[in-house]
């Protein structure tokens, strides 16, 4: 109890928010980091997954895909590419995209193949092609579980983004690996505080995200009467 309390009292010291080891700039480079790996992340994914999802092609092979992903372990991943690459950013930045693609895969070709296969065939009745099906029927549809996808690799890039402090790059994660040779176990426990706090705030704006852009009447894949 006493550790909780002196991380609170650490967290509150002016002193710990200013200057380049701040907490206002870590959070920073925190979130910069896991902005950047979850913008590539969904850049390679969301098409791959969308595409699987509206033609049914390689859905075994995305299946596989996305299961020999999750199974990779995190830590081997990372030390495996800084062991290849110069030490920085990169080889954590490429080791979080490789895991960040599991569930925006998944949740891209899961949302599509979701929607109901009648509100399809009755757009193509309608006269719209494959690329306005896609884009004006499936895809707001499917919306709840493509956004619930990105938010899951959010939240796991934010706490993996921790782990990554073991290599020399910044965001909240050097607090615990910085403190832990100096038994500083305030710090280490205010870094994880603040890591938690981050990660329920990213998922509140998801959460407020998905009620703004999701059309009215959508639930994971079939439209309710709105009542």
């Amino acid at each position: 109890m006493n550790f909780l309390i002196e991380a609170f009292a650490w967290i509150g010291d002016p002193a710990h928010w200013s200057g380049d080891d701040g907490i206002l700039t870590r959070s920073g480079q925190h979130v910069g980091f896991t902005l950047l790996t979850l913008a590539l992340a969904c850049a390679v994914a969301l098409p791959v997954g969308l595409t699987i999802g509206h033609t049914g092609r390689g859905r075994g092979l995305g299946v596989a895909a996305a299961g020999a992903l999750r199974a990779l372990p995190t830590l081997g991943l990372l030390l495996l590419f800084a062991l290849g690459m110069p030490l920085g950013p990169l080889p954590a930045v490429v080791a979080l995209v490789v895991l960040a693609l599991p569930p925006v895969l998944a949740g891209a070709y899961a949302g599509l193949e979701s929607v109901d296969r009648a509100t399809v065939d009755a757009a193509r009745g309608v006269g719209m092609t494959g690329w306005q099906v896609l884009w004006r029927v499936e895809i707001p549809i499917a919306l709840p579980l493509i956004l619930g996808g990105v938010r899951s690799a959010a939240l796991q890039v934010i706490a993996t983004w921790t782990v990554a402090a073991i290599l020399p790059v910044g965001g909240l994660g050097r607090y615990i690996f910085d403190a832990l040779p100096l038994q500083q176990y305030d710090k280490m426990l205010a870094g994880s505080i603040l890591v938690i706090a981050l990660a329920l705030l990213t998922d509140a704006i998801f959460a407020l995200v998905q009620r703004l852009v999701v059309p009215k009447g959508v639930v994971a894949g079939v439209t309710a009467p709105v009542t």
